[in-house]
């Protein structure tokens, strides 16, 4: 058997090694490594792929997320809403940017923002909404967006985990003012770098952020506003180009994966997996699952013992965090965010997981709850 990893990239890579040493050869050969014609190719292919109208490339999902706040003309203190159960780079530019955050509650079962809450957590300061779609599933984009129009407010989805997932027909970061992602080697459509993208249907926005990303220059050495030096350069572009026609067979082998785990769990009480939510499909980023007998970090040593990976994602809520701690909130508040950090483990999840892996992993897990 084949160690088993979280993400196995190196099997991944294998398999299209032949199309993608030529594609990185041809920049190499080109000498065009920023600004090639490669990013502006995968820029066309990936507007088509999520039928939206403007894809403006970025040097990572964290600089999408900075240049789409930066594009909306916030003022210091604008309060932006955003979920206490996700990566730290949400909330991370969000107060690198002198904007207030704003951390609310998720649901227990989708890991996604509770609307509720979110409502609830408005207020004359807030003007813009940052729903995560986290693991690879859509938040309730119909409430949130409902909610956004109600209150006069923006909202730019954070898709880094989720890209190719549809909420009713239409692909995840499309629905909101804003979308942006992360080409993290690991992600769903990982680049060998770094590298990232900001999506919008908004003329006017598209235009700000074309800016933006490039010093904030629109005519060369006319700087119109304040921007920053962010690009996907042309290597990565071109990896990125031949990944993407895969993307949803890579998808759609995460999903059997992810298909094969919820079944041999069904008799494990103890656990609890992951919950599809309404109207969106699951493109299983991570496969998640909520350990309830609290024995979760037992179950992880045991799974290390026997040579299987299983992380923690997220181990602590971002509003306990020292860089983000204002304060400010009341745990009765985040009574699910709580819970699932206590709860959540996520099992290896890649494209290349085979029937054995597979069957070792899942043995393993039950072994563990005497099954």
């Amino acid at each position: 058997m084949k160690k088993i990893q979280m993400v196995d990239l190196q099997s991944q890579y294998q398999k299209i090694k032949g199309d993608v040493d030529a594609a990185i050869l041809n920049v190499l050969d080109s000498a065009a490594f920023i600004n090639g014609p490669e990013v502006k190719q995968f820029e066309t292919e990936l507007q088509s792929y999520l039928n939206v109208k403007h894809v403006i490339p970025c040097g990572n999902g964290t600089d999408a997320l900075q240049i789409a706040l930066m594009s909306l003309g916030l003022e210091p203190g604008d309060e932006v809403i955003t979920a206490d159960f996700t990566f730290a780079a949400t909330v991370e530019v969000i107060d690198l940017l002198q904007l207030t955050s704003v951390l609310v509650d998720v649901d227990y079962d989708t890991f996604t923002v509770d609307t509720e809450k979110l409502k609830a957590a408005i207020t004359p300061k807030t003007k813009a909404i940052i729903p995560v779609h986290l693991f690879g599933q859509c938040a309730n984009m119909d409430e949130i967006m409902a909610i956004a129009k109600e209150h006069n407010l923006y909202v730019i989805e954070d898709t880094a985990q989720a890209i190719g997932a549809d909420y009713k027909g239409q692909k995840a970061g499309t629905i909101g003012h804003i979308g942006c992602t992360s080409f993290f080697p690991s992600k769903n459509l990982g680049c060998y770098g770094d590298g990232g993208a900001i999506f919008t249907n908004d003329d006017d926005l598209a235009h700000r952020l074309r800016g933006i990303v490039n010093h904030g220059m629109y005519k060369r050495y006319y700087h119109d506003e304040v921007g920053v030096n962010s690009r996907l350069d042309s290597v990565q572009a071109a990896v990125l180009r031949h990944k993407l026609p895969l993307l949803d067979e890579y998808n759609a082998a995460r999903n059997k994966a992810a298909a094969y785990y919820t079944a041999a769990f069904a008799d494990v009480e103890e656990l609890l997996t992951p919950v599809k939510g309404e109207n969106t499909t699951h493109v299983f980023h991570q496969y998640t699952l909520r350990v309830t007998n609290g024995k979760r970090n037992e179950l992880q040593a045991f799974l290390t013992e026997k040579e299987i990976p299983a992380m923690i994602y997220y181990p602590v809520p971002l509003r306990k965090q020292k860089a983000y701690d204002s304060g400010n909130y009341n745990d009765a508040d985040f009574p699910n965010t709580d819970k699932l950090v206590e709860q959540v483990m996520s099992l290896p999840m890649h494209t290349e997981l085979d029937e054995e892996q597979l069957v070792y992993i899942t043995s393993a897990v039950k072994e563990f709850f005497g099954k």
